[in-house]
């Protein structure tokens, strides 16, 4: 396995690990700091288009390829493209962001770390 395959895998397990905190931040951080990522995030698709650490790991968002779809289609699944990429950039974090402001303001959780 060459340096460029090891660290190729080594950002993609970062970027896996990274999507997986997205779904747990509304339970571990407090609410206000999660809209911050989650906007963020939302940010980086409206100007650029693209998330930028798809390039970093060999990941080139191909029409309507996007991460998503590689995890998925990595799993097993065949999903429609395209299903993926609306439901990841226009609703998965205003989503959960949702979450996280109703979990802890709505319902008065308290998030687990911060």
């Amino acid at each position: 396995m060459t340096y460029t395959t090891l660290k190729s895998n080594f950002l993609y397990a970062i970027h896996l690990l990274g999507v997986f905190a997205t779904w747990v931040l509304p339970f571990l951080v407090t609410w206000k700091l999660g809209v911050a990522v989650y906007a963020t995030v939302m940010i980086q698709f409206a100007v650029f288009g693209k998330c930028l650490l798809n390039e970093h790991h060999g990941l080139q968002e191909d029409g309507e390829r996007i991460f998503y779809t590689d995890v998925i289609e990595r799993l097993g699944f065949k999903p429609n493209p395209r299903l993926v990429k609306t439901i990841v950039r226009k609703w998965l974090y205003p989503s959960l962001a949702a979450v996280a402001i109703i979990w802890q303001v709505v319902l008065g959780n308290e998030p687990l770390w911060f």
